[in-house]
């Protein structure tokens, strides 16, 4: 389909917490939110009167969830990842996974493996069977240029599992072989990365979101542009996409929205994309891949953190600062 026509709310439910991440069971509207709170809020948000239903097993924030058949793998500030069975709510296996904060978690596309990135800069592969981890990805460095501490902000498999990317705060991109764990290229995007050299003496900025297109070949990064004013997120969305294998950057959209693009969702058709996230406020944009434009811009009522596209892609559900939602496209 061309680029999406409508943009119409179907139904929110609202929470007291900021709900980090999210995972939808395929072809229904049952989702796990990962909330501030330290807890998994199970909600059938297409039910005719949703409920919240939470599981406990975190210390801190839940940034990340990957959803394997009946197994939900949960990503915290604790550090620690918590295998799930998804009917009993029963905990089956708890890591010790990294040293510093998980930011997010990806499913391989045969949900055999889940890879992990956190603030000790290494990105963890395991097997969603056993637990066990089959590769330690070193490929970022733990200061910025500034002498600061970086962050290891986002992972993504390829549609065919055959890669993994991974991204930082100074914009810094690894691409890796999924199988034997080698580094393949390495992209930098340094239009991400704010020194503020004045003010507050601090680097701030960083790719936050970041997904394969769905023939592979090209990868598409987000997050924020220069920040005039470090303490309010006060510089424009910022997205660009990248022909990987020849290190070519292919467009950049500088989108009327500020704050972070937070989450991505490619249209099947790899024509069209959808960004989202936010500052104080929050914003959805369709971005025209062919046209290489922003051909709409959208206000809604959260700052976004996680979205995805229903399997006919006539449905995006979102989650972010208090709220759940789904539109129709």
């Amino acid at each position: 389909m061309a680029t999406p026509e409508k943009f119409k709310l179907l139904k929110d439910q609202g929470r007291p917490e900021i709900l980090l991440s999210l995972a939808r069971v395929k072809d229904t509207g049952r989702l796990f939110l990962g909330a501030s709170d330290g807890k998994i809020y199970d909600l059938d948000l297409l039910a005719e009167k949703p409920e919240f239903k939470s599981w406990e097993g975190h210390q801190s924030y839940v940034t990340g969830l990957a959803l394997a058949g009946e197994t939900l793998v949960s990503g915290s500030y604790d550090g620690k990842l918590i295998w799930r069975d998804i009917t009993s709510g029963e905990i089956k296996r708890t890591l010790e996974a990294h040293s510093r904060w998980i930011r997010k978690l990806a499913l391989s596309p045969d949900a055999k493996r889940v890879a992990s990135v956190a603030d000790d800069m290494v990105c963890r592969v395991f097997e969603i069977e056993t637990g066990k981890q089959v590769h330690e990805l070193h490929g970022h460095e733990a200061r910025t240029p500034n002498h600061f501490p970086s962050m290891l902000y986002t992972v993504a498999f390829s549609p065919t599992g055959q890669h993994l990317a991974t991204a930082d705060r100074v914009g810094h991109i690894c691409i890796w072989d999924a199988s034997t764990g080698s580094k393949v290229q390495s992209l930098d995007a340094p239009g991400f990365y704010t020194w503020d050299a004045k003010q507050r003496i601090h680097s701030i900025g960083g790719i936050r979101s970041l997904a394969f297109s769905p023939d592979g070949t090209q990868i598409v990064v987000g997050g924020i542009g220069h920040i005039g004013n470090i303490d309010h997120l006060d510089g424009p969305s910022r997205v660009e996409l990248f022909a990987w294998e020849k290190a070519e950057k292919v467009h950049e959209f500088l989108g009327d929205a500020k704050g972070l693009v937070e989450s991505f969702a490619f249209g099947p058709d790899g024509k069209w994309l959808i960004g989202a996230g936010g500052d104080n406020g929050g914003f959805v944009q369709i971005y025209d891949l062919e046209a290489k434009k922003v051909a709409r811009s959208e206000k809604v009522p959260m700052h976004v953190h996680s979205i995805t596209l229903s399997e006919t892609a006539d449905k995006l559900f979102a989650c972010g600062h208090g709220k759940a939602a789904v539109w129709e496209l």
